[in-house]
């Protein structure tokens, strides 16, 4: 065995589940016990598996076989423990986190690894604050990390989005329709803006470019008088229009709560009453969390994954792995909290849609 700065670590995943998540767990937990001889504590359920003490000792049996798998094999939460009420006590200091410190020590834990995406490194550099030794991995299916290049998720989630893209051109074509795909990309166009591009499709909106629907009127309309029949609109979920984006955040979320549909349902209303073309919607949903990831993500999966158990022996505590040109580095968790990588508006992809002819509602 070689040499290590920790014989025991615990690991969870935290967040929306993302293909590739039992990859990296498998990744890191296999290396780290052939290499290194270390002991790998699995959480149930994220942080709440934290919080609660739900734990076992993995072992190489129940790695095999899930290198393929999607979803997690040891379940995941939304939990933020730093925010949650139901265990604050009296001195208003959350009794979560003290709970999660109290069982790192509890079961002689050196490390903590967290698999997640924003949020769960958000809470990881927190806990860092609070002295426990934390190494993130990035997975999310939005792509929208900062400091790494790519996570694992997207490809795959990219695959269904862009499957689906493909089969509402045949319907689209055979009934003469405007076909809205509504994507995911909360914060982020990321998924929509690729799956758009490789998809095939005509009009784009993303977060980051605000929407006049005149823009887009104009674009199938003219395509209509063109001659072509049919008109494929990729939607984010988390896209706005010119006139929400002029909204404080407040007013903002408080508008969205109150819309009685997705945004996919009502731009397609938006169109409908403007032009009169047939127009059908399609939201896709948890099918893109879903299903065996690609083989782009299980290899990145398993770099990531790797990586963090190298981290591990070097005690290279509080970062987060990630790809930058290539090459995997750590990127400190303070650098990473609290932040979205957006689509830049001079992004490579956006040039690339925009000289496809793509309308990307502005």
């Amino acid at each position: 065995m070689q040499t290590k700065a920790v014989r025991r670590f615990g690991i969870l995943t935290s967040g929306g589940d993302a293909p590739g998540l039992n990859a990296a767990i498998r990744a890191v937990a296999r290396t780290a016990i052939d290499i290194y001889g270390m002991e790998v504590i699995g959480f149930e359920y994220g942080y709440r598996g934290l919080i609660e003490g739900r734990s076992r000792l993995l072992n190489p049996k129940e790695l095999s076989g899930i290198l393929t798998m999607g979803g997690t094999f040891l379940g995941t939460s939304r939990e933020k423990p730093f925010k949650d009420k139901n265990w604050e006590n009296g001195d208003g200091v959350p009794s979560a986190v003290e709970n999660i410190k109290r069982n790192y020590k509890k079961l002689g834990l050196e490390c903590l690894v967290v698999l997640g995406g924003n949020g769960t490194h958000s809470t990881a550099s927190l806990l860092s604050n609070e002295g426990l030794n934390v190494v993130g991995v990035p997975k999310t299916i939005d792509n929208d990390i900062v400091k790494t290049d790519m996570t694992f998720g997207f490809h795959t989630a990219l695959d269904v989005a862009t499957d689906g893209i493909d089969r509402l051109h045949s319907t689209a074509s055979s009934h003469n329709r405007v076909m809205v795909i509504e994507v995911m990309g909360h914060k982020a166009g990321w998924l929509a803006l690729y799956s758009g591009v490789a998809g095939g499709g005509d009009v784009v909106l993303i977060p980051e470019i605000p929407y006049n629907i005149n823009s887009v009127l104009t674009t199938l309309e003219n395509r209509a008088a063109s001659g072509k029949t049919f008109s494929i609109v990729v939607v984010a979920e988390g896209a706005l229009s010119v006139e929400e984006s002029r909204l404080d955040k407040k007013t903002f979320k408080q508008q969205r709560r109150e819309m009685t549909t997705s945004i996919g349902y009502r731009v397609a209303g938006e169109i409908e009453q403007a032009t009169g073309l047939e127009v059908r919607v399609t939201v896709l949903g948890y099918l893109q969390r879903g299903g065996t990831p690609v083989a782009y993500d299980r290899i990145l999966a398993s770099q990531f994954g790797t990586a963090a158990a190298h981290m591990l022996a070097r005690g290279d505590y509080g970062k987060m792995v990630a790809l930058q040109n290539d090459e995997l580095v750590g990127v400190p968790l303070e650098e990473v909290a609290h932040q979205v990588k957006q689509v830049p508006l001079n992004h490579r992809m956006l040039t690339t849609a925009r000289g496809l002819g793509m309308c990307m509602g502005d």
